[in-house]
């Protein structure tokens, strides 16, 4: 795994910018897998403004979203269809009709998450993943359980989780409580995958997502089995990684 320490989130969000802008630029037809939520917004500022001086081209890229709420519609300005529109899709040339998020409005939940899997399967798979990080350790909507989650499948969000996604509704009762959402096989089947994490809360998830055992019951530890992984985190979510990986190189 490749770590690489930012100063802050801005640091964070350009470094992370350049990863996902060499994709581009060495595979202009690639296929990316895009995250929603405040960790990848400044990272999406950036790509923005790069296209918009002229420095990337996205009319051949095509796009693959992690997940959706079940039960919103693409015009809900909290779905994940209007945030990706809102905060990326507008303000570059990529296709619409090459932009593919999971269909939240689709009740029949083996249908909604079958369509997705052969979209990837018909894109060829994904080229770069971009992840963020839970506080419990879910990426994607892929919450702490006992098994591992293979495909694109219909989760009951945890408590936590409806309770750090409150912030954005208007009431509790506003948050949904499912969401369709890749899973950890879909992840994993990613060529590369790209990690982005900020600020000290992250700080101790990150230490046992990456340090700690693969287990379900932390999601993102089995990124610790994928061959090209790179973690982009700024100095205050990699405290207690660099702290306890230096603790154990002491200790050889």
């Amino acid at each position: 795994m490749n770590v690489i320490c930012a100063k802050n989130y801005e640091d964070m969000s350009r470094k992370a910018a350049n990863i996902i802008s060499a994709q581009i630029i060495m595979k202009p037809d690639c296929v990316l897998g895009l995250a929603t939520g405040s960790s990848p917004l400044s990272a999406y500022a950036t790509l923005i403004d790069w296209y918009q001086k002229g420095d990337l081209d996205f009319s051949k890229v095509s796009s693959v979203n992690l997940d959706e709420y079940r039960g919103l519609s693409p015009e809900n300005e909290q779905s994940y269809h209007y945030f990706m529109q809102k905060h990326l899709f507008d303000h570059i040339n990529i296709r619409p009709d090459h932009t593919y998020i999971p269909d939240g409005m689709e009740p029949d939940a083996k249908k909604a998450c079958k369509k997705h899997n052969d979209i990837i399967k018909k894109l060829g798979g994904i080229d770069l993943q971009l992840l963020g990080l839970g506080l419990n350790g879910h990426i994607g909507f892929n919450e702490p359980g006992i098994a591992f989650e293979k495909e694109t499948h219909c989760v009951d969000l945890t408590e936590s989780t409806i309770a750090a996604n409150s912030r954005f509704f208007s009431s509790m009762e506003e948050v949904p409580t499912q969401a369709y959402t890749m899973g950890i096989k879909s992840i994993m089947m990613a060529k590369k995958i790209l990690m982005i994490v900020s600020g000290e809360k992250k700080a101790d998830i990150v230490a046992k997502a990456f340090l700690g055992p693969v287990t379900p019951a932390v999601p993102a530890s089995i990124l610790q089995m994928h061959p090209d992984v790179t973690l982009v985190a700024d100095e205050a979510a990699l405290s207690a990684y660099l702290k306890q990986a230096a603790n154990m190189e002491d200790n050889l």
